[in-house]
């Protein structure tokens, strides 16, 4: 081999040598930086805004105007968007007075409620009124001290609780819409249980004997469903 061929072969071998340094290459480093900017999916931001649309009915003098006031207040204490709209004239007495509740993670377009996912009724008159009114996959409470055995509906769930008799157990049957208000509680909760006791003493624990009984009432329809 000459002398000028031993320089080609040596320039040859630099020349491969300088191109496989200049390739790319992909590190460790480089795969894991590429994983770590991809964007991560948390709950929180899959997470759809909660609307619970209730209509509370029965007879006037029946407490389904408090029921609704102690949902309400509680929705307040969670920081939650709330509506509330009692029933007021003629059908007070003698008919079917109620009220809806709204309580929403996102703002309410409109407080009024046509449809609930979610109804209370404490008597006959407000069964077959809001019987055909509570959206499909719904659940409709029903006082069953009161109200027979109707017919229903095959596509919400009918939750029937004799709670005149479970409040006469515990020493008035004025707490019968608290022992219904802690059946829904457990069932179809919109808000923590502690925030739902609050507001019920807020609004009707200034006599700690009257304090005590309610929060038994509401413990006692908790207490029951969850036997359900």
């Amino acid at each position: 081999m000459t002398e000028r061929d031993m320089k080609r072969q040596e320039t040859a071998v630099q020349g491969t040598a300088e191109a496989e340094m200049t390739k790319p290459v992909t590190t460790a480093s480089a795969t894991t930086k590429s994983v770590m900017t991809e964007p991560v999916t948390t709950t929180s931001a899959t997470m759809k805004p909660v609307t619970t649309k209730y209509v509370l009915a029965g007879f006037g003098g029946q407490g389904v105007l408090f029921v609704g006031k102690v949902l309400a207040q509680a929705g307040m204490m969670a920081k939650k968007q709330v509506t509330w709209i009692p029933a007021y004239g003629p059908e007070m007495r003698g008919g079917t007075a109620n009220c809806s509740v709204v309580i929403s993670d996102k703002k309410i377009g409109s407080p009024t409620v046509g449809k609930p996912s979610v109804c209370l009724t404490m008597n006959q008159a407000a069964y077959e009124k809001f019987l055909h009114t509570v959206v499909a996959g719904g659940v409709l409470y029903v006082n069953s001290s009161i109200v027979p055995e109707l017919p229903g509906r095959d596509d919400i769930r009918i939750v029937r609780a004799s709670v005149n008799e479970m409040a006469h157990e515990l020493g008035s049957a004025k707490v019968a819409n608290i022992v219904m208000l802690g059946i829904m509680q457990a069932l179809t909760p919109s808000v923590s249980d502690e925030e739902l006791e609050a507001a019920l003493m807020d609004l009707a624990g200034k006599k700690p004997e009257l304090a005590e009984l309610n929060r038994k009432a509401l413990k006692a329809g908790m207490e029951f469903a969850n036997r359900l």
